[in-house]
């Protein structure tokens, strides 16, 4: 499986995190030397913090959701269910900008 940035896929985040919507934020790379791939997970509890991405309401959720890029994680392919949708260009630039923030790059 190779994963691209911007897409949400569905994932089993552990017993603790649930399944839950996530957003891959890694580098598309065919040839990885891993099955991983580096996800933000969604969330439907906004707390208007510089860590979270409005997604709005996409059409493949039942509700409005930001992406909370404190949750940075990387999650094995063997974890993936299955792909739900996509963000915009914009709002993948947004969640690239808090990442950077997130871990002061």
């Amino acid at each position: 499986m190779t994963t691209k940035p911007g897409e949400i896929y569905l994932v089993d985040l552990g017993m603790v995190a649930k399944v839950r919507p996530a957003v891959v934020v890694s580098r598309y790379d065919p040839d990885s030397p891993r099955a991983l791939s580096i996800f933000v997970p969604l969330t439907t509890e906004n707390r208007a913090s510089a860590y979270e991405v409005s997604l709005g309401k996409p059409r493949f959720l039942n509700k409005y959701s930001w992406a909370n890029v404190q949750g940075l994680m990387a999650v094995g392919h063997e974890r993936i269910i299955r792909l739900l949708g996509t963000v915009s260009a914009t709002q993948l630039a947004q969640i690239k900008v808090a990442i950077r923030h997130a871990l002061e790059l």
